[in-house]
């Protein structure tokens, strides 16, 4: 059998998801396929620093206090891979597999990172990360290519800080309660509450500000139908049958997601055209944010299926036992090892075609020296 690929599964971050990444990222090592690849643990404190071995899930899911980065990630292209900074040896990985959910990981920063480094990885670029990561550029890019948002206002912490109470009433006046107060750059849940007067409201932006320096506030639809598709794919994405959750509180708050355990069903039980309809806008706005890869795109169908709202797309979707992006893609006939597979393969083609590009100007000849 040909050389294993070397898979770097990425963990952990500095993020409010950081135990979300945690329960991801084992489902992800699990279901890794150890005859096609040797995996390595590569795991990030909530301070930063990184770890790896085999015993790196364990050290992060135990608490243990980590004092300083045991390996850094290469950026020199013509040297890549993990440099164990106590050894002073070089660890290759052919692949990486971000499972950071949040800021520092989905967010277009360690996208950065492993472009600079030169290999493969799995998902969205910087600027499909970034876009889909900030819900106040995403909403713009969706509106753009023609979906359907629900109203919506932000703000930002300065400005918030200069006059909360202009902010507060012009909500009221544009939006009106129900409403939804959402950190603009974050994910899981986190952070976000229902606001149904001005007190909720007053301390739900205080709320919101502890994980962001902006904010979005959304109208709330009545009673709406949350459905949820994956897509996959990079030029040619394709979307998997629909899912429906069914939240065990006011909404699918953080914790319906991961401590009450809403419902789920797929497939979703809709008229097959609005099923259809709901796949095609999420291939558009996987496209919209220059999406490759992965995502789960999440929407808002109110009860008599006239409106249909798209409410976000998720870069770095759950991979937990629970999580729908994998459940989506098994109900579609990919089972979860083999979506695995299709997304390095995934990755290892982007890569490929990136490092066919030319990265310097040869036509410009001597001009530059006179």
């Amino acid at each position: 059998m040909k050389n294993k690929l070397i898979i770097g599964v990425l963990f952990g971050g500095r993020s409010g998801e950081h135990e979300v990444s945690l329960v991801s990222a084992t489902s992800v090592i699990e279901k890794l396929n150890k005859e096609k690849y040797e995996v390595v643990l590569i795991g990030i404190s909530k301070e930063g620093h990184i770890i790896y071995g085999e015993n790196a899930m364990k050290r992060l899911k135990d608490g243990e206090q980590i004092l300083e980065s045991e390996v850094m990630i290469s950026c020199d292209p013509t040297d890549s891979g993990l440099i164990d900074l106590k050894n002073s040896k070089k660890i290759k990985i052919d692949c990486y597999f971000p499972v950071l959910h949040g800021t520092y990981g989905e967010d277009g920063t360690m996208q950065g990172l492993l472009d600079l480094s030169g290999v493969a990885y799995v998902g969205a670029g910087v600027i499909g990360s970034s876009c889909g990561m900030d819900k106040v550029i995403m909403k713009k890019l969706f509106r753009e290519a023609g979906s359907k948002i629900v109203k919506d206002l932000y703000s930002t912490k300065r400005e918030i800080d200069l006059d909360k109470q202009a902010f507060v009433s012009n909500v009221e006046k544009e939006i009106g309660y129900p409403n939804f107060i959402k950190p603009a750059n974050m994910g899981s849940s986190v952070g976000i509450n229902k606001a149904h007067n001005k007190e909720e409201l007053d301390k739900f932006i205080d709320e919101a500000l502890k994980y962001d320096n902006k904010i979005l506030v959304e109208k709330g639809v009545e009673k709406p139908r949350e459905i949820e598709c994956a897509v996959l794919g990079n030029e040619d994405p394709k979307a998997s049958v629909l899912g429906e959750i069914f939240p065990s509180e006011e909404f699918y708050s953080y914790e319906a997601k991961y401590v009450s355990e809403s419902k789920t069903e797929a497939p979703a039980r809709l008229p097959e055209n609005i099923a259809e309809e709901i796949k095609k806008q999420a291939i558009n706005a996987f496209k919209a944010v220059d999406c490759k890869g992965m995502a789960r795109v999440d929407f808002l169908v109110n009860q008599d299926l006239s409106e249909i709202y798209i409410n976000e797309i998720n870069t770095i979707p759950g991979f937990t036992s629970i999580s729908m992006y994998p459940k989506l893609w098994e109900k579609s006939g990919l089972n979860y090892s083999e979506l695995l597979d299709k997304l390095i393969e995934l990755a290892m083609e982007r890569n490929k075609e990136k490092k066919e590009l030319k990265t310097s100007f040869e036509e410009a000849g001597e001009w530059h020296k006179k």
